[in-house]
């Protein structure tokens, strides 16, 4: 009898934020397979009955490649075992979940998906950084810093507007500030980089997009991190005068009313 395969997003990394029904699918688990960032100092506990299999990956490292961990989702299923398949963030949001769903269906065996909270809106509001907010930023846009953009997809970044939010791309930052700033964008844009975002070491580092590098340099920013670029984050950065200013700013008015 074939198994099943449970893709489960793991959230940011900290285990309070697995939703129940993560939870119950890591009690029910015969193998997991998890990664570096998603919750795994306790899972001995949270899948007590479970063989763990440790296939992170970690910048310039892949312990497990992709396809091996494909062959071993599958491979476990065919032998019947239920297998959780646990990720950072959510399955879907450049974690490719997508890639593992067509590789088990190909093989005929059944997936489930269970969400996770990603690190795309997490981590920049565990910083205090609300990716929209009334008349200042009204959408948001995710980008893997993983893969450089081409020009094209640099000039409509620049000119879209709202809030864009970078995963891995510490190493991509130099490449995406300057691109953006050939295509219009403001040296002055500030600029926010969340290192381990829900750890007791979360850090955030600020500037603008015309020093946003040299500061990093200066702090020594590492991966993981997420990287936001927008006005909304004069509203962590600057406190309530800085929202004030912005609201007013983008209403037009003198001052803001209640």
């Amino acid at each position: 009898m074939t198994g099943l395969v449970t893709l489960v997003g793991g959230g940011p990394g900290r285990e309070d934020l697995l939703t129940l029904a993560a939870a119950r699918a890591l009690a029910r688990a015969d193998v997991v397979l998890y990664d570096r960032l998603a919750p795994h100092e306790r899972l001995q506990e949270l899948a007590p009955g479970a063989e763990l299999v440790d296939v992170g990956k970690r910048p310039g490292h892949h312990a497990v490649p992709q396809q091996e961990i494909e062959a071993l989702m599958v491979e476990h299923a065919h032998a019947g075992r239920r297998v959780v398949r646990l990720k950072g963030g959510d399955p879907y949001v450049l974690g490719r979940g997508g890639e593992e769903l067509l590789a088990c269906h190909a093989a005929g065996v059944h997936v489930e998906v269970i969400p996770g909270v990603t690190s795309a809106v997490a981590v920049p509001g565990a910083a205090g950084i609300p990716l929209t907010h009334r008349g200042i930023s009204h959408l948001f846009t995710v980008v893997s810093g993983h893969t450089p953009l081409s020009e094209n997809e640099l000039e409509h970044l620049s000119g879209l507007g709202g809030t864009i939010v970078v995963l891995m791309g510490v190493n991509s930052l130099p490449a995406l500030t300057a691109g953006l700033a050939r295509h219009g964008m403001s040296a002055q844009m500030p600029v926010a980089i969340i290192e381990r975002g829900f750890t007791a070491d979360q850090r955030t580092t600020i500037g603008d997009l015309a020093d946003i590098v040299t500061a990093a340099g200066r702090a020594r920013v590492a991966s993981p991190a997420v990287v936001v670029i927008g006005e909304v984050v004069r509203l962590a950065h600057d406190g309530e005068a800085g929202a004030t200013e912005l609201m007013r700013r983008a209403a037009g008015f003198t001052a803001v009313g209640a």
